[in-house]
């Protein structure tokens, strides 16, 4: 058994229209969720083993409040091809980084995002800024994984339905 939490980043700023969608920062909803979204997710036991983020700026910064505020105790990875991934390609990076972890997290983006959980979970769920998805997967190793392994949707935060001291 392998779970899989799927994150997408906390709300980004278009303050500055020049800025490279890649570049783009969080806006202060987003500096307030990630660390939320970290609390929460020490607060579920849903600590990962390995954290692996988009390079895009917004990704990264939700990825390192998360995994300071969950206490993970290694570094995020970062991986260039989770920039507006698809389902396809998020499985290979985790395939890729995953290695012997029980529970692997991802942050990245839509619409791929809600398509892998789509496809993995077999249900459409709608993943705003920031929300949270747990998929139980029946796989013995990453190496395994698929778009589509069947899989379970174990929890789904949203930081809008949680309560305001996440």
């Amino acid at each position: 058994m392998k779970t899989l939490l799927v994150l997408r980043h906390a709300k980004s700023s278009w303050k500055h229209p020049e800025t490279s969608d890649h570049d783009r920062p969080l806006n202060k909803r987003g500096k307030r969720d990630a660390p939320r979204m970290g609390r929460l997710v020490a607060a579920q036991r849903l600590r990962p083993d390995v954290i692996v983020s988009s390079t895009a700026k917004r990704a990264r910064r939700t990825a390192d409040e998360v995994a300071q505020h969950a206490g993970h105790e290694g570094a995020v990875q970062l991986d260039r091809h989770l920039y507006l991934a698809s389902p396809d390609e998020i499985v290979d990076v985790v395939r890729a980084v995953a290695g012997g972890a029980r529970r692997v997290m991802v942050v990245g983006h839509n619409p791929g995002l809600e398509d892998l959980v789509a496809r993995l979970a077999g249900r459409s769920e709608t993943l705003p800024t920031a929300a949270l998805a747990e998929i139980r997967l029946s796989i013995r190793s990453w190496k395994d994984l698929k778009v589509s392994s069947p899989g379970t949707l174990a929890g789904l935060w949203r930081p809008r339905e949680l309560p305001e001291e996440t």
